[in-house]
C-alpha cells in the first residue's frame, strides 16, 4: 500500500485537543487568577482591618492627647493664676514691708523725739534745782540719768549730747559736797525741841532732898515736932534764891515766854530757808540770834539747851554760799540737736 495514499489525521481533532488545552489553561489561569484575588482580597481585607485598628489606636491617642492637652492648658491656666496670685502677694509684701519700714522710721524718730524732750525736761528742772535751791546732788543724778538713757540708745547722733552732759558731770563732781538735806533735818529737830528748852527762872517742882539721918529721928520724936518740921520743909519752898549771872534777869511771863519760843523756831525756820537759798549771812546771822537767845532767856546749864547750843555750833561752822554751776552746755546740746532734726 502507498503510503501516500493513507489516510491522514482530520485537522478537526487537532483544533479540539488546542481548545481543550486552551480551555484547561484558561480554566487554570482563571483558577490561578481566582486563587490570586481571593488571597490578594484576604491581605487587603487583613490590612484594612489592621489599618483600622492602628486608626482606631492613633485615635484613642489622638483622644488621649487632646486630653492631655486640654489638661495641661487647665494646669498652665491654673500654674498662671498661682503665679499672679504669687506676684500680686509679692507686690503686696513688697509695699507692706516699705510701709513698715516708713512706720519704723517714724516711730524711731518719734522715739527719738520723745527721748529727747524727756531729757530736756530733766536737764531743766535740775537747772532750777541748782539756781533756786543749790541741790548739787539733784542735778548730778538728773545728768547721770540722761546720759544713761543715751548711752542704752547707743546712737552716734548722740555723742555731742553726751560729750556736753559729760562735761557738766565732771564739773559737778568737783564741786564742795555740802549736805544740804541733813543740815535742814537738823533745823527741823531743833525746832521741834524749842517747847522742850526750860527757861532761866521756870519753876522747880522737884523738893530739895532730905539730909539723911533725920528720918528716923523725926519717926522717934512725936506728932508735934513731926508737924513743925514738914511746915518748916514747905516754908522753905515758897521762897527760892538763885544765882543769876546776867545783868539783866529775863523774867518773863508765861504769855512772853510762849512768843520767845515762836521767835525762836521762826528763827530757826528763818536759818533753814537761808541755808537753802545759800544766803550765808542771812544764815549765820539767825544762827547767832538763835544762841544769843538760848544764852539769855533759858537755862543754858541744862542738857536739851547745851545740846541745842552744840548743834547750833556746828550748823554755824559749815559754810553754805559758793558759786552756783550751771548746766546750760548740756541743755544748749540738747536744745541744739532737736532744732537740727527738726531742720532736716
Amino acid at each position: 500500500m502507498d503510503p501516500s495514499s493513507a489516510p491522514k489525521p482530520a485537522p478537526t481533532d487537532a483544533r479540539s485537543r488546542l481548545g481543550v488545552l486552551a480551555g484547561i489553561g484558561l480554566a487554570a489561569a482563571l483558577a490561578f487568577s481566582a486563587t490570586l484575588w481571593w488571597d490578594t482580597r484576604g491581605r487587603i481585607g487583613a490590612t484594612q482591618a489592621e489599618f483600622a485598628r492602628h486608626l482606631r489606636g492613633m485615635e484613642a491617642e489622638s483622644h488621649s492627647a487632646r486630653d492631655a492637652a486640654r489638661e495641661a492648658q487647665e494646669a498652665t491656666r491654673q500654674a498662671l493664676a498661682k503665679l499672679t496670685a504669687l506676684e500680686a502677694r509679692v507686690v503686696e509684701s513688697q509695699g507692706q514691708q516699705l510701709a513698715l519700714e516708713a512706720l519704723y522710721q517714724d516711730l524711731s524718730r518719734n522715739r527719738d523725739e520723745w527721748q529727747l524732750a524727756e531729757i530736756e525736761q530733766v536737764l531743766a528742772i535740775a537747772q532750777q534745782q541748782l539756781q533756786l535751791a543749790g541741790n548739787v546732788r539733784a542735778a548730778l543724778l538728773a545728768l547721770q540719768l540722761a546720759e544713761g538713757r543715751l548711752a542704752r540708745a547707743d546712737r552716734p547722733q548722740f555723742l555731742p549730747v553726751r560729750r556736753a552732759l559729760a562735761r557738766d558731770i565732771d564739773r559737778l563732781r568737783s564741786l564742795p559736797s555740802i549736805d544740804l538735806p541733813g543740815m535742814s533735818l537738823k533745823l527741823d529737830a531743833l525746832v521741834a525741841a524749842v517747847d522742850t528748852l526750860p527757861l532761866a527762872f521756870d519753876e522747880r517742882t522737884e523738893r530739895p532732898a532730905a539730909p539723911k539721918g533725920a528720918a528716923g529721928p523725926a519717926k522717934e520724936q512725936g506728932w508735934w515736932p513731926r508737924f513743925a518740921a514738914e511746915l518748916w520743909q514747905e516754908l522753905r519752898q515758897l521762897v527760892i534764891v538763885r544765882k543769876v549771872e546776867t545783868a539783866e534777869p529775863p523774867l518773863l511771863p508765861p504769855s512772853q515766854a510762849y512768843f520767845l519760843r515762836e521767835n525762836l523756831k521762826l528763827r530757826l525756820l528763818n536759818a533753814r530757808v537761808d541755808l537753802l537759798s545759800r544766803d550765808e549771812a542771812g544764815y549765820r546771822e539767825d544762827l547767832r540770834v538763835a544762841q544769843r537767845w538760848i544764852h539769855r532767856y533759858f537755862d543754858a546749864r541744862s542738857k536739851p539747851a547745851q545740846a541745842a547750843l552744840a548743834q547750833l555750833k556746828q550748823l554755824s561752822a559749815a559754810s553754805v554760799s559758793f558759786e552756783p554751776p550751771s548746766i546750760a552746755e548740756s541743755l544748749e546740746a540738747v536744745r541744739g540737736f532737736k532744732s537740727r532734726r527738726e531742720r532736716s
